[in-house]
């Protein structure tokens, strides 16, 4: 079972993806190249990723 913290992390980090994928979608519109739509969710994972704060 998750706890709050690792439940509220995992759908912060979902977010983050959306955002990208949106942010792609955004510059393919404008661009028409559907490279933009790999960049953007590629983006989105890279804000998402950090490195854990504490082990335990």
């Amino acid at each position: 079972m998750l706890s709050d913290n690792k439940s509220n992390k995992i759908n912060k980090s979902g977010n983050w993806i959306g955002f990208g994928t949106a942010l792609g979608l955004a510059v393919f519109a404008a661009t028409n190249e559907p490279t933009w739509i790999v960049v953007g969710i590629a983006i989105g994972a890279a804000i998402r990723w950090q490195k854990p704060k504490y082990k335990k």
